[in-house]
């Protein structure tokens, strides 16, 4: 076993060099991460400047970075993972479950509601839970969000009337929201801007195996008993999987926990409760939390409710908060910008481009995207009559192939280190993606199927390119005190996409789908059919196989909304492909001292490739490069040279050299720019 220096590039610096907690986190409090981010070639300059003070949440985690054995960074991973892949498995089969939810309460066009409900309630948790893992720690936030999580289930999975599911549904965002975010932030926490894409697809890796799994899932339980089991199981089976990372994450932070004399001004009113109150609710910005809340709920909310229907708009219960809620916006931006100690939203770095296109571009992904896919398990139920289980997977296309495009655009940042042209071209190449739904908006045939499936891929494909990216492009405009928030603010803005999607969606569903199916039935004596269909169209098209008459009316209706939901969703891309165009183009760095686990994986998976490709169909050979490559410092893997490649492949067998490598083929690791 090589030594512990030569293991440090591997996962960390050497541990035997690193100070102790309470020095580190006195030096931290005056430097500043903004180097190891950012390096543009057009706007270097304009970026912003970090802070000079450190939340003590910030401090104590860069110092557990600083010390983390090979073996905790590894749990660390291994817990994010597992816990990605719980809340990924459960969030698929909640998209089957969820309609049928609601058609238990007879009330399924309530789904467009309660989906803007997560919606509201997410965007407002993200800023906040930044600022309370940067004030008290991600310890402490990780084991809310399990709570929530898992007591919103509970409620969900008991609840007896949609008034206490919603209730339950609340408490699940947040649980959901939180460890979404804490997850993100884990990751930047232990990884460095260039590996940074690569490594944010850790939580979302577990989608590649989900995909073709939750299908036979939800199809089961389904067949057994009833969406209740199906979301309550999960009371049981989220915290056992938390508890890896919740258990790392505890020994980290007792271990780091900084001195009282280093300890932050929050963290001594700890002895005067009515004073820590009153500090925490200024950390937090409460007042402008709670605006932000107030803002979103009476805007968003009236939207959904009175959907596209002229008689609910002269409601002035539905008028009033409306108009309430976009005088809050304002309202809101002054107390933000004059007003609060410590915003929750850093307006100064919303001047830079860098933050506001990227910010755009988010929202407008899963504006576009959940316009048309709001619905979409109803549309392939009813309108392509897929079975369960391939609805479900159909479903998780768009996550599953954008993980796998992704992982493989991570790989391809790590090398080129340039993150603005992919974006562009994974903004167009989603809205061609939305062309080709709308050719295929519905039918049973198997054009029909086959192009449907296509155009979920391809919407797939082209968000693994800009997704994560953007997340990425937008942390490398600040300062590691800034990551956080920046990255909750992201996230937010996502929610701010899915609502308004939901919003758009649920106003043209309600608003056409009805009066299309009175008019497709009009031919059939039951005048009654249609409301039926509407409430509960599950139960009901089972009824009517495909080619009877009623099915094919059934079917065309819900073919033609289909249709107007993906042609809404491609005029949403135009603005989102300009927004892209506008991004900062930044060289993401890393310096030696940062070199991290993040770091030296995408450096080994390159190596691989670009070594595998030069070597001959020699068994033996292959094994010993193997052998010699897992047992190499990562600081010292370097692509060889034309030259270099023949030299090996034409080596003869018999010589030393053609069990490992030739010297000139390795570098210091001084002299590597990782």
């Amino acid at each position: 076993m090589a030594a512990s220096g030569e293991q440090a590039p591997l996962l960390g610096s050497d541990l035997r060099s690193i100070p102790e907690p309470h020095d580190i986190a006195t030096t931290l409090l005056k430097h500043n991460h903004h180097h190891d981010c950012l390096d543009d070639d057009e706007d270097a300059d304009s970026a912003p400047a970090g802070s000079g003070t450190r939340s003590a949440g910030v401090a104590r985690m860069e110092a557990a970075s600083a010390r983390l054995s090979p073996m905790e960074r590894f749990w660390v991973f291994s817990g994010i993972f597992l816990i990605g892949y719980a809340y990924g498995l459960e969030s698929q089969v909640r998209s089957t479950y969820m309609p049928y939810a609601t058609s238990s309460f007879s009330l399924h066009s309530y789904l467009a509601t309660i989906n803007l409900l997560r919606s509201v309630v997410a965007v407002a948790v993200q800023p906040t839970a930044a600022k309370i893992a940067d004030v008290f720690g991600r310890f402490q936030v990780v084991a809310a969000s399990t709570l929530f999580y898992v007591v919103g289930m509970a409620i969900e999975s008991t609840s007896g009337s949609v008034y206490s599911f919603c209730a339950g549904t609340i408490l699940y965002q947040i649980g959901y929201t939180c460890i979404v975010l804490l997850l993100e932030i884990l990751v930047a926490d232990f990884s460095s801007m260039r590996a940074r894409v690569f490594f944010s697809y850790i939580p979302a890796l577990p989608f590649v195996i989900n995909t073709w799994i939750s299908g036979s899932i939800t199809s089961a339980v389904l067949r057994i008993t009833t969406w209740r089991w199906g979301i309550g199981m999960w009371c049981i089976i989220y915290p056992v999987a938390s508890l890896p990372l919740l258990i790392t994450l505890y020994s980290i932070d007792r271990r780091t926990a900084l001195r009282p004399d280093d300890k932050s001004e929050l963290g001594q009113t700890y002895k005067d409760l009515r004073n820590w109150s009153v500090r925490f609710f200024d950390q937090v910005d409460g007042i402008g939390l709670v605006t932000l809340v107030t803002t979103f709920s009476l805007v968003l909310t009236p939207l959904t409710i009175a959907g596209g229907t002229v008689s609910h708009w002269r409601n002035p219960q539905v008028v009033i908060p409306l108009v309430i809620g976009l005088i809050f916006v304002p309202v809101f931006i002054l107390w933000e910008k004059n007003g609060a100690r410590n915003p929750l939203v850093p307006f100064h770095l919303l001047t830079d481009r860098g933050v506001w296109a990227a910010l755009a571009v988010r929202s407008l992904l899963n504006f576009a995207w959940y316009v048309q896919g709001n619905y979409l398990y109803t549309v392939l139920i009813v309108a392509f009559d897929f079975p369960i289980e391939s609805a479900t997977r159909i479903l998780s296309f768009f996550s599953f192939f954008g993980v796998v495009s992704g992982v493989a655009v991570g790989l391809v940042i790590y090398k080129f280190r340039r993150l603005k042209h992919i974006i562009v071209i994974g903004t167009v190449l989603f809205m061609v993606a939305l062309g080709v739904l709308i050719r295929f908006p519905g039918g049973a045939t198997s054009t029909s199927r086959a192009g449907l499936i296509g155009g979920q891929i391809l919407l797939g494909l082209s968000s693994g390119l800009f997704a994560y990216p953007t997340q990425a492009s937008i942390q490398a405009s600040a300062s590691r005190d800034h990551v956080a928030i920046l990255t909750g603010l992201y996230l937010s803005f996502y929610n701010v996409g899915s609502a308004l999607g939901t919003c758009l969606s649920g106003a043209i569903w309600t608003q056409t789908l009805y009066p299309t199916l009175e008019a497709s039935l009009a031919f059939q004596p039951n005048t009654t059919l249609a409301r039926a269909i509407y409430e509960n169209p599950f139960h009901i098209v089972s009824q009517y196989p495909v080619g009877t008459e009623i099915r094919d009316a059934i079917i065309h209706s819900y073919e033609s909304i289909q249709r107007l939901l993906c042609i809404t969703g491609m005029f949403i891309c135009l603005p989102m492909i300009c927004f892209a165009l506008a991004l900062r183009n930044p060289k993401l760095h890393v310096s030696e001292r940062t070199v991290t686990f993040g770091d030296t994986i995408p450096l080994r998976i390159l190596y691989l490739i670009d070594r595998l490709t030069a070597i001959a169909s020699d068994d033996y050979r292959l094994h010993q490069f193997f052998l010699s490559r897992l047992s190499t410092p990562a600081t010292d893997l370097q692509p060889l040279s034309h030259a270099d490649r023949l030299d090996f492949s034409y080596r003869p067998r018999q010589t030393e050299q053609t069990r490992g490598f030739s010297d000139h083929s390795r570098k210091s690791a001084s002299s590597v720019d990782v």
